[in-house]
């Protein structure tokens, strides 16, 4: 099998509002082997309930919105089977598929709003 590049880069939305918040990705590329399971960790901090955002960046294209938590279920479900569950007590909304494939790298960004845009 090869070996699937796939770089994980941070950002930070702070769309609007006052309370303080962040993001963090503890891993800058992830290689993955074709075909097996893909996790993308992001932790948060926010002084208020957040929303939450995964984004992809595609070779050659612009950002897309992958996913978002805004509240209710706490599994959200995106295009191309990516799903991430919103953790609040470990603070964590990581970005997992079932199986990578090649067309899959890509850049990966999350992030955290205090309020819905």
């Amino acid at each position: 099998m090869s070996m699937v590049p796939i770089p994980v880069l941070v950002i930070l939305f702070s769309l609007r509002g006052t309370g303080a918040q962040s993001v963090t990705q503890p891993d800058d590329r992830i290689p993955v082997s074709e075909g097996d399971p893909l996790e993308l960790r992001c932790n948060y901090s926010s002084s208020v309930p957040p929303s939450l955002f995964w984004y992809v960046q595609y070779p050659n294209q612009g950002l897309q919105l992958l996913l978002k938590y805004t509240s209710g279920n706490s599994i959200v479900t995106g295009f191309k089977n990516f799903q991430a569950e919103f953790k609040k007590s470990e603070t964590s909304f990581h970005l997992k598929k079932a199986s990578a494939h090649l067309s899959d790298s890509a850049l990966y960004f999350c992030a955290v709003s205090d309020t819905v845009p």
